[in-house]
């Protein structure tokens, strides 16, 4: 069973950035065959789409909501994808959660992710 880990989140001020990191805990070789996104949620709401990269390393998607303030990347030689957040806005505010599915598509929807990590808050003060 694949592990994922989230960290970096934390308070900031809007306007700032914060840098996230998730860390698989399989060797290289297998996380090379991920596609990972990146997720978030606030209560009471679904768990939206964020940012993903395949594992062939085509583009990067994005939501619009972030795209220009929001870069998503992955070292596979240590199993590890990040989320470079820059331009934060009081409404980025949630869990974020990474995420990987196997031979998986760029498509943007929580089913198409197969690993999940436990999140981790990000909270941009205003």
């Amino acid at each position: 069973q694949e592990q994922l880990v989230e960290s970096g989140g934390g308070l900031v001020q809007a306007g700032g950035s914060l840098r996230l990191s998730c860390i698989a805990s399989t060797n290289s070789v297998i996380f090379r065959s991920y596609t990972m996104g990146w997720f978030r949620q606030v209560p009471g709401k679904e768990r939206e789409f964020v940012a993903a990269v395949s594992f062939i390393g085509n583009s990067p998607s994005y939501a619009d909501s972030v795209k220009d303030r929001f870069t998503i990347s992955r070292d596979n030689a240590k199993s590890t994808a990040y989320l470079q957040m820059n331009s934060l806005k009081p409404e980025d505010t949630a869990v974020y959660y990474c995420a990987a599915a196997p031979f998986g598509d760029l498509i943007p929807i929580v089913t198409n992710y197969r690993y999940w990590g436990p999140g981790t808050q990000v909270t941009v003060s205003s």
